[in-house]
């Protein structure tokens, strides 16, 4: 595997003080948000001096029942083509649910939710994994993920899925540092013994990055600083293997350049610090491995008829997504009051990339968009993309809302209609007819 060495994510925020930052070998670049025709000039200079660019995608849904949209591999081959990357990464996780498998509303949740641990959950990553690698043009890292919590009936262990699923695929691991942090202090789970089962051997990469504790939840916020106890976790994987890469993850709430310096630092002084062990745990865990273990990466095929195995995933994520999103009883097994946390945390994080997608909102709503928002998301589950969401936020305002100030008004539904109709504006009798009557009923 290509030695990638220290790097960061690329963010538009910090675009300029990654370019200054000295001893950074690689960034990680969120894939939806690049378009290979426009590549931002930070990114093309930073290319231009060496650095490597890694596509990170967030949208596949490669742990979903549904197979991967062929338009979205398409799109994420086409990132990797654009920026010469040698590899892209994804997620082992669920990120819609519904739709012609379970007959039901597709629901989008805006977020990484877990997939459960088990057969029939592995053979359909497996497939959807296979999908993938046979569509991209470079090779396919996929990533565990943070969860609050936990699926009812689990049959392995996060190490146990993770090295089947490399068994079954050859596909490598972007192992998350942080995220066993928070499956540690979520689901009980010891970092340790999921290092000691997944297969080293096969990652890629590291991510490492913050978060925060409330009321004994920890919150992957990727948003606040580094804490100590992700770093021993780091030192616990680098006492296995040297990673061939290691990225710190930040998303928001950037503090200055030096500070994220500073934990570049930390993070490298980690990896060395864990390397200078790394001889005789690597003894012990070759004994291990020898006397327990089957080899590991050989990609070999296991023939399985995942038809049924989708049916059955697909009812039971469509059950857990529409009562996080829906407010649709919770199934049977699962812990309300994580439900809950979790339901409060979607909630939130819609709220706050509507923000971000319609900046608009929050200037023209000012203090009470986010009240407004969340009693909106209440009851109108996200069906399409961040951006839909908001033209059905604003839709919701203006015609059922009860918005009564009457600038708010006026200003929410000039946005509302200069995005909602089609671009550039039809020329159709018809069509103008309609927006026409559109900004009349908006005026009574």
């Amino acid at each position: 595997m290509r030695n990638l060495g220290t790097g960061i994510g690329w963010r538009p925020e910090i675009a300029e003080a990654v370019e200054r930052m000295p001893g950074i070998d690689w960034v990680e670049a969120v894939a939806e948000n690049i378009c290979p025709g426009h590549l931002p000039a930070s990114l093309v200079r930073l290319r231009e001096r060496g650095v490597t660019v890694v596509p990170h995608g967030v949208s596949l849904g490669l742990g979903g029942a549904d197979r991967p949209a062929e338009g979205k591999l398409a799109d994420l081959a086409a990132r990797a083509e654009a920026l010469g990357s040698p590899l892209v990464t994804e997620h082992i996780a669920f990120v819609r649910a519904g739709g012609a498998l379970t007959a039901s509303p597709l629901l989008e949740a805006g977020h990484l939710l877990p997939v459960p641990r088990t057969r029939d959950a592995l053979d359909v990553l497996c497939e959807n994994v296979r999908i993938a690698q046979d569509a991209l043009p470079v090779p396919l890292a996929v990533e565990n993920i943070a969860a609050l919590i936990c699926w009812p009936g689990e049959e392995m262990t996060e190490g146990q899925f993770l090295y089947d699923l490399v068994d079954r695929t050859g596909v490598r691991l972007l192992i998350d540092v942080a995220n066993l942090h928070t499956n540690h202090v979520n689901r009980g789970e010891d970092p340790a013994r999921a290092l000691d089962e997944l297969p080293v051997e096969a990652i890629a990469y590291v991510h490492v990055a913050g978060g925060f504790e409330r009321d004994g939840v920890w919150h992957d916020s990727h948003a606040h600083p580094v804490p100590p106890a992700v770093l021993d976790v780091l030192a616990e994987l680098a006492s296995r293997v040297r990673p061939p890469g290691v990225l710190l993850e930040r998303d928001e709430n950037f503090p200055e350049p030096a500070e994220l310096e500073r934990e570049l630092v930390a993070i490298r002084e980690t990896v060395e610090k864990g390397a200078a062990s790394q001889a005789a745990t690597a003894r012990d865990a070759a004994a291990r491995a020898t006397a327990d273990a089957p080899p590991t990466g050989s990609g070999s095929a296991v023939a399985t008829s995942t038809g049924p195995a989708r049916q059955r995933l697909a009812l039971a994520q469509a059950a857990l997504l529409s009562a996080l999103v829906a407010g649709t009883p919770v199934p049977e097994g699962f812990d309300r009051t994580r439900l809950a946390v979790q339901a409060r945390a979607l909630a939130g994080k819609r709220a706050d990339v509507v923000a971000k997608v319609a900046p608009e909102l929050p200037e023209i709503l000012t203090q009470s968009y986010r009240k407004a928002f969340l009693a909106y998301a209440q009851g109108h589950p996200m069906t399409a993309g961040y951006r839909r969401d908001a033209l059905d936020f604003a839709e919701h305002l203006l015609f059922e809302g009860g918005l009564r100030d009457t600038a708010e008004r006026r200003a929410l539904s000039d946005w509302w209609l200069e995005r909602s109709g089609p671009a550039p504006l039809s020329r159709r009798p018809a069509a103008r007819l309609a927006r026409a009557t559109r900004r009349v009923l908006l005026r009574r």
